[in-house]
């Protein structure tokens, strides 16, 4: 059976884009949102950005032709923009943190 035959991948890649387009909807309005409210978004992109971690890591792991093409082809499109999978990883991780920071220094 191939990687994305597998219903158990199919699901995890669909409520990993659902819950991803709605934390993006949702963020059009944190600037309204409060102190709590920003805390809990910001948690809940760790716990998504977590989840995309560990659903790419299965990618990479597999042996089946078309999950190592997935990665191959997420490797060249973020080389265009200069950086690796890690590095996109890293700077999600850099804007929560800065986000955290402005939550703190706020009043």
């Amino acid at each position: 059976m191939g990687f994305f035959d597998s219903e158990i991948v199919q699901q995890e890649a669909k409520q990993l884009f659902e819950d991803y387009q709605n934390l993006i909807t949702l963020g059009a309005d944190y600037g309204k949102f409060d102190r709590e409210g920003k805390k809990i978004f910001i948690e809940q992109m760790e716990a998504l950005m977590d989840r995309y971690r560990i659903f790419m890591k299965r990618f990479e792991l597999s042996e089946d032709f078309m999950a190592k093409m997935t990665v191959e082809q997420l490797k060249t499109q973020l080389g265009q923009f200069g950086i690796t999978p890690q590095q996109m990883f890293e700077q999600m991780q850099l804007t929560l943190n800065r986000m955290k920071a402005e939550i703190e220094k706020a009043p």
